[in-house]
């Protein structure tokens, strides 16, 4: 198995402090937004082999296994990070399967180059998606059932917004979500910043259930993704909980330090919360316009103390073990390839002695038993 030397990604949302905190090392004041381990193109894992890319590209029958690139092709099929939020991400959605296809292939047509700031689709998979908290964590995740959102926002007292509350209690729930939504994002600029502004006040002064959006306004003065956002559940996980993203799920993460595990991909269509590329008639084509409790997920326990995170996609499977001291060492071997990842205390994994954030590459059917006294996420494919 190789030892992970992981990238850590200085996006401007990120800590400043949580991931050295982690680490054990002294912050740099610059953010720190997330550390990735596998072997995405953007950011490889480096091994004492070479890059993650570069082992498996060597051999993927060997490192993924056979069953793995069957299923997924000759390449990891997941890419881990730890998440580290010091201001809220941009609110955003993931297409499905289908629809990344499809766009994918149009851009390519269309001659969008794949770094363009205006380019959608940045390869032609899916991006599920599953956050685990592992501080006090905050997000946005699918919208609210419309009439209660309605009566969050009469309750701010913005006469501006008493045309939105009145779409919201009129239509039917998917007629509701989309209009309003489409109405936020087309509406004139300097008119919805003056409402933002507005609600924003009384987000502040109301405080409780409004403090969430009122904390989203002051990193993003007048941006209409202010209101979409209002438009969302607001989520608190607890350490060890966490939240699957399906496709066309509108959410963002808002603060916390998790681990994040995803499909490798890098699709990304923003509702707003960001100054990048919002394409609005394509946003509308992925967004699932229904109301949905966020649907907070704890571990299920399996054999050999493994606690495993339960999700729809075959991609990825996400588990951890909570070990102790003295306890007899758990074989993690397996027919597909892993990554093992420490998060708390100190874990010992083949040869390896993991430290918070530290983590090892396994291939596909070598042995590995893991003991200690600590927590490992174990990250592979589903079997």
């Amino acid at each position: 198995m190789d030892r992970l030397d992981n990238t850590v990604r200085p996006y401007a949302w990120g800590s400043t402090t949580a991931i050295p905190k982690l680490l054990g090392i002294e912050p740099t004041g610059e953010p720190q937004a997330e550390m990735w381990m596998g072997a995405h193109p953007g950011a490889p894992s480096r091994t004492g082999r070479g890059t993650l890319a570069e082992v498996i590209d060597a051999d993927p029958g060997r490192e993924l296994g056979p069953e793995s690139v069957a299923r997924f092709g000759p390449r990891l099929p997941f890419l881990l990070k730890i998440l580290a939020a010091g201001a809220p991400l941009s609110l955003q959605v993931h297409p499905d399967l289908a629809q990344a296809r499809e766009g994918y292939a149009d851009e390519e047509r269309r001659g969008i180059p794949v770094d363009a700031p205006q380019r959608n689709y940045k390869d032609a998979n899916h991006k599920p998606e599953l956050i685990c908290a592992l501080t006090e964590f905050d997000g946005l995740c699918g919208f609210r059932e419309p009439a209660r959102t309605a009566d969050l926002l009469a309750g701010l007292g913005v006469d501006s917004l008493k045309p939105y509350v009145d779409l919201l209690h009129a239509r039917p729930e998917e007629a509701a979500l989309r209009e309003v939504l489409t109405a936020l994002l087309t509406a004139d600029r300097a008119e919805t910043a003056h409402t933002v502004t507005q609600a924003a006040a009384a987000c502040d002064r109301l405080g409780g259930d409004y403090a969430p959006y009122a904390d989203i306004a002051h990193h993003y003065p007048g941006d209409p993704g202010v209101l979409a956002a209002m438009l969302l559940n607001h989520v608190r996980l607890q350490p060890g909980e966490a939240l699957f993203l399906g496709a066309g799920i509108p959410h963002a993460y808002l603060s916390g330090l998790g681990v994040e595990i995803m499909a490798n991909s890098d699709n990304v269509l923003r509702c707003g919360l960001t100054p990048k590329h919002v394409d609005v008639p394509e946003l509308l084509r992925v967004v699932r316009f229904e109301a949905r409790d966020p649907g907070v997920l704890r571990p299920e326990a399996a054999p050999d103390g493994e606690e495993v995170y339960a999700t729809p996609i075959d991609e990825f499977r996400l588990s951890r073990h909570v070990l102790a001291e003295g306890a007899t060492a758990h074989d993690l071997t397996r027919a597909t390839p892993q990554i093992l990842l420490c998060t708390a205390g100190s874990v010992r994994a083949g040869d390896h002695e993991l430290t918070p954030g530290h983590s090892v590459f396994v291939p596909a059917g070598e042995k590995v038993e893991v003991s200690g006294d600590g927590t490992l996420f174990r990250a592979t494919v589903v079997a």
